[in-house]
């Protein structure tokens, strides 16, 4: 299976995840309709599964327990070189391709998110160093200068700095 199926196998996984829950709220809902006689509710009285409504006095759809909790992410390793995840019994199996493509999507999106990263590494925080790594750098027509250092477990990492941080950079990594 290449990087692109399991990617559409993914996101196939969570729609159809999405499509299942979506359809047991509304068989749940209709069984204990079905199975409740109609009656008025009290406002002094919590409504009984089956019997809420909203504040307009129309039907509101009743959640089954449990149903209304987040689904939870399992991940695990199989083998070496396959990651599996599984959302609410749904699990894809992903190859160190499909890894590195997840990796970059998420990365991108929480580049995009309001709440930054902290400013100083936290206590505690666990990392895989890459020494040595494979880099590339390019010069901007403004001055900036980018620099892609390759991760072993995040891959390409692309940093720009102005010509200011590219001094504060030198002298940091020179500093005896």
């Amino acid at each position: 299976m290449n990087l692109q199926d399991q990617l559409g196998a993914l996101e196939s996984s969570l729609d159809t995840l999405l499509q299942t829950a979506a359809a047991s709220v509304r068989t749940s809902v209709e069984s204990t309709e079905a199975a409740t006689p109609s009656s008025e509710v009290s406002p002094d009285e919590p409504p009984a599964l089956g019997n809420v409504r909203e504040p307009d006095g129309s039907a509101a759809p009743a959640e089954p327990p449990g149903l209304n909790e987040p689904p939870t992410l399992v991940v695990s390793r199989p083998e070496r070189n396959a990651v599996e995840m599984t959302i609410a019994g749904k699990t894809v199996k992903l190859s160190p391709e499909g890894v590195s493509e997840l990796i970059e999507q998420l990365s991108n999106v929480r580049a995009s998110m309001t709440v930054e990263q902290p400013t100083g590494i936290p206590p505690g925080w666990r990392f895989a160093a890459t020494k040595n790594p494979v880099m590339a750098t390019q010069k901007h027509a403004n001055g900036d200068r980018l620099l892609v250092l390759r991760h072993s477990g995040h891959g390409w990492v692309p940093f720009t700095f102005s010509p200011n941080m590219v001094i504060e950079l030198y002298a940091m990594l020179t500093k005896k």
